[in-house]
């Protein structure tokens, strides 16, 4: 919608019929998007609709201002029918008709009844004067026109733009949430028996109220562009209906986490079995261990060997409870503990068993070492040396003894290997301490 050009002195001819045909044209720009208007099926839409909050307080405003915009545009259309039927009394316009022109182009010659009916709700461009009519100017006419066309425009804009964007999607959200909601229950989530399952009650709580309000208040999800004054400058506010969506979608991982328990369930329980059946076997072995080593090896202190676990046996039969009932949203959060607890207890059980047999682990290095420097002494032809042999003998008999002392054991195989390196020219071994070779708990 344009805008005429500025008010001047008594105009000729030529200013005259350029003015119509300004006129003439601006009509028909008006009449377009005045009917363009009329025809916007937002403004249908919000005419049937049932409206609340912000949106009915604004549509009741730009209602009006549509009704007063045709009343405006009715007495503009009449001055300018007026105008050129003065200009067609004659082919050159006399003084008096060029000035009664002049006044109808561009002076306030145009009166506009106002009814309560249009007037109630609508700006008006003396606001709160109560008058029952106005008078404007050909361009204050359309100044106005253009001024509630646009504030009429942004209202219906915004209004067909949410209601074109929002409440689509809230309802393929709510499809999903349906099917989410079955296969939920397919699995067990259930309200109140699964947080899962109280997160898809809130949902579709909050979606069906999210959707009434869109409908009935579209306004209130709008969101104006900064700096923009251009009708319908912004963008639907789909700040709820993203925050629903996200919660969906954790709910949906979460199912899926109990489907996929279902489907493994069975290959993860027997998995437990034998974790557990090699954490059992590993204690076992580290009894039989601690009894050989306090019957082989003296004056060692053994670590004692708890037995097996029963609270995870316990579990575990639990666990096996919850698939044979297909309570898989129990199942799952039990089998995650009972993994790390399975895994657990085997590495206790193998460190049990490598600190029992620490002492038998001390004696078979002696024995090996013992042997070692035998085999370097009969290389160099000294195997049959008397002081050697008595030497090895000694170390032989408290190594291969029951019970043995470690202690004085390391102490007979180093003297065993001082003998031997004197014997060979070598550099004397290193005096050790008598504890340097004992193993945890002696």
């Amino acid at each position: 919608m344009g805008v005429t050009g500025p008010p001047g002195p008594v105009m000729d001819r030529d200013e005259v019929d350029r003015a119509l045909a300004r006129l003439g044209a601006e009509h028909e720009a008006i009449e377009t998007s005045l009917l363009a208007l009329q025809d916007h099926a937002g403004r249908r839409l919000l005419e049937g609709a049932e409206l609340t909050g912000v949106t009915k307080e604004r549509w009741e405003t730009a209602d009006a201002s549509i009704t007063l915009l045709w009343a405006y545009f009715d007495a503009y259309a009449d001055a300018l029918r007026s105008a050129r039927e003065i200009r067609s009394r004659r082919r050159w316009s006399s003084r008096e008709d060029l000035v009664e022109l002049t006044e109808l182009l561009r002076g306030e010659s145009v009166t506009v009844a106002g009814s309560a009916t249009a007037t109630a709700n609508a700006p008006t461009l003396h606001g709160g004067s109560g008058k029952l009519s106005e008078r404007f100017s050909l361009v204050t006419l359309v100044e106005r026109m253009n001024e509630l066309y646009a504030t009429s425009l942004d209202m219906v804009v915004a209004a067909d733009a949410v209601w074109s964007a929002l409440p689509a999607r809230i309802d393929l959200l709510a499809a999903e949430l349906h099917r989410t909601r079955q296969l939920a229950h397919s699995v067990g989530v259930r309200p109140g028996e699964h947080p899962a399952g109280d997160d898809l009650e809130r949902i579709t709580r909050t979606l069906t109220s999210l959707r009434e309000q869109v409908i009935s208040d579209p306004l209130a999800f709008w969101q104006r562009a900064q700096g923009s004054s251009a009708p319908g400058g912004g963008k639907p506010d789909t700040t709820a209906y993203d925050r629903e969506a996200r919660a969906l979608e954790d709910v949906r991982r979460e199912i899926d986490a109990v489907l996929t328990v279902r489907q493994d369930a069975e290959a993860r329980l027997v998995k437990l079995r034998d974790v557990l059946s090699r954490a059992d076997r590993t204690l076992a072995e580290a009894r039989l261990a601690r009894g050989e080593v306090l019957a082989k090896i003296a004056a060692t202190e053994v670590p004692v060997v708890s037995g097996p676990p029963t609270a995870l046996q316990e579990q575990l039969a639990t666990a096996a409870e919850y698939r044979r009932h297909a309570q898989w949203h129990r199942l799952s959060p039990l089998l995650e503990s009972l993994e790390q607890k399975a895994e657990d207890e085997l590495l206790r059980a193998r460190e049990s068993l490598t600190a029992v047999t620490a002492p038998l682990a001390v004696r078979a290095e002696l024995r090996g070492r013992l042997d070692a420097y035998k085999a370097k002494v009969a290389r160099h032809g000294l195997a049959e040396d008397p002081f050697l042999i008595e030497r090895y003998d000694a170390a032989r008999r408290m190594l291969w003894s029951a019970p043995c002392d470690l202690r004085v054991a390391e102490q007979a195989v180093l003297r065993y290997q001082h003998a031997a390196a004197e014997l060979l020219g070598a550099p004397r071994v290193p005096q050790s301490g008598p504890e340097d070779r004992r193993g945890p708990g002696t």
